[in-house]
């Protein structure tokens, strides 16, 4: 059996983006999105993610566990010398090679791939590997069409110098402007995955040696995360290049929900004696009986002290937390205490204070109503809005539109 390893840097240290590895597009961490490319390849047989930060460590194995791969997914602590500003992505693919081989045996092909390309595909990624695994490459590479015209300031005229010294044409004359038709066809390396022959690779110590396959790639995937605007532009195409994808019974243990414009429309009645009333949805308490019969752990989690949440909470029966100044931590005992791995949390929510949670569990989902930036971090995101039978949608994610298991007798609410 060929062995192909996909070898993930990724460093704690950012200057661009701080914590960038760990930044969610989609719902998801960047390193996390890497590794599910890797893992989702019919011919990667095994993913080293090599990275200083335990942090980015613990949430790529929670990956590879989220995603039933955990045994594939490996841990190698990246040294300080390789760790650097100045350190090449090679070093930390080579020291990668060596723990894996050290513990597993001969690496035939390796890949590098980069957490900075978040929609980057498992199908890029068994093409790019199938070049040098069963092509007969030494190496490969990740491209796409670019038919632009590339300029650059002349050496001598200076960054600040006035547009008659402007610059050279690089790809073409700029006396002779062919149709994109008329000109030779090239390609964008996108930065995004690269595979060697693994021999070779060892040998000449750098990723391109030998015949070089160019793998095309889809043009609208291709984008590079080094700015918080490259961020911004990610979470913004996220929801348009992400399959949609839905979590099901098989993917989650739990399901913690938001109170507060998640289970009700965000909105409080108040009257003449101060006291306030809420509306909830009835289709959301069918749901969540649903979910309970079905053995998932249930809990409401919100920051909010009214008794309402209580006395909602009594009617599903269904145990609660409220008025918690940290949801986060909160959620982190709860997860300990009874024993429910965070990457199979649902937590369901829709304002800036159910981020930090966003970020703990394998599924962060936010209602149609949510705020902007919620979407944008959510995995997946209900058609419903808030108070509105969103919770009735998820639970039909779960257990299918008839709220229906193998166990479970006709609901009642």
């Amino acid at each position: 059996m060929t062995t192909v390893l996909a070898v993930i840097p990724a460093r704690g240290g950012s200057k661009g983006v701080p914590g960038k590895n760990l930044a969610a597009v989609g719902g998801l961490p960047l390193v996390a999105r890497a590794v599910r490319a890797c893992t989702g390849s019919s011919l990667v047989t095994d993913v080293v993610v090599s990275t200083d930060d335990p942090a980015i460590a613990h949430a790529a194995l929670a990956a590879g566990a989220a995603l039933g791969a955990s045994g594939r997914v490996h841990h190698v602590e990246r040294p300080a010398d390789i760790a650097g500003d100045t350190a090449t992505s090679e070093s930390a693919v080579l020291h990668a090679m060596d723990a894996y081989e050290a513990e597993h045996g001969t690496v035939d092909v390796v890949l590098l791939v980069q957490c900075t390309s978040p929609f980057l595909t498992h199908e890029d990624i068994d093409r790019v590997a199938s070049a040098v695994a069963k092509e007969g490459a030494d190496t490969a590479v990740t491209v796409a069409p670019f038919h632009a015209f590339v300029w650059r300031r002349s050496p001598e005229a200076g960054t600040s110098a006035p547009a008659e010294d402007g610059g050279r044409g690089v790809n073409h004359d700029k006396s002779h402007r062919p149709r994109r038709q008329d000109r030779p066809e090239d390609f964008l390396e996108t930065g995004a995955a690269y595979a060697m022959d693994a021999h070779g690779f060892r040998v000449h110590g750098h990723r391109f040696f030998g015949r070089t396959a160019l793998v095309e790639t889809d043009p609208a995937r291709v984008l590079e995360i080094d700015d918080p605007h490259d961020l911004a532009r990610a979470r913004a195409l996220a929801p348009l290049l992400d399959p949609a994808a839905v979590p099901t019974h098989a993917d989650v243990d739990a399901v913690v929900l938001d109170f507060d414009g998640t289970q009700t429309d965000d909105r409080v009645l108040v009257d003449s004696d101060g006291r306030e009333l809420v509306a909830v949805h009835r289709g959301d308490g069918l749901g969540i009986a649903a979910l309970r019969r079905a053995g998932l752990k249930l809990l409401i989690l919100s920051t909010e002290r009214n008794p309402v949440v209580a006395a909602r909470a009594r009617k599903l029966n269904l145990p609660v937390l409220h008025g918690v100044d940290r949801k986060d931590a909160a959620l982190k005992r709860w997860c300990e205490e009874n024993a429910v791995a965070p990457e199979r949390v649902l937590y369901a929510g829709n304002d800036v204070n159910d981020l930090p949670c966003f970020g703990m569990v394998g599924w962060p989902v936010a209602v149609a109503s949510a705020h902007d930036s919620v979407r944008a971090a959510a995995r997946a995101v209900t058609t419903s809005p808030g108070g509105a039978g969103a919770i009735r949608e998820i639970a039909a994610w779960l257990l299918g539109p008839t709220l229906s298991t193998p166990t479970l007798s006709t609901p009642t609410q």
